[in-house]
């Protein structure tokens, strides 16, 4: 005759952790962490030349300008044509909000855009520096 267990204490006891749902957790915050982390980066996109560069120290906040191939020009990050930025640039560097221009020129940018807006802002008497990637190797 079998006997009827009434009471639980026969089972053995298991003291597993079920790591799955950590694990699902942990994948889609890596998931968010990739797709936000280029957004909060900010700035514009460029191909920057590479060149033997030193890194640039500043106390001041940098005032960037970005030449991308397709002839625009970002002030910060607003667009504007080039003809835009001869006229407007002037009127910033009289405000006087900042001290230094570094100047982000796209690889592919057309020599006659960035000519135009480094001579633009010589013009305004605003010292300026031009962005390079510092070269691998040797």
């Amino acid at each position: 005759m079998r006997r009827r267990r009434l009471r639980g204490d026969d089972l053995p006891i298991r003291a597993d952790i079920n790591v799955t749902s950590l694990v699902d957790v942990a994948f889609v915050l890596l998931v968010i962490f990739i797709i936000t982390a280029p957004i909060l980066q900010g700035g514009v996109e460029v191909n920057l030349p590479r060149g033997q560069v030193q890194s640039a120290t500043s106390n001041e906040r940098p005032f960037i300008v970005t030449v991308r191939p397709d002839a625009t020009v970002f002030v910060e990050e607003t667009p504007l044509t080039v003809g835009e930025f001869e006229q407007v640039f002037p009127q910033l560097a009289e405000a006087g909000a900042f001290e230094r221009v570094y100047i982000r020129g796209d690889s592919l940018a057309y020599h006659g855009t960035m000519m135009r807006v480094i001579t633009t802002v010589a013009a305004a008497g605003m010292p300026l520096q031009l962005v390079a990637e510092p070269r691998e190797g040797p």
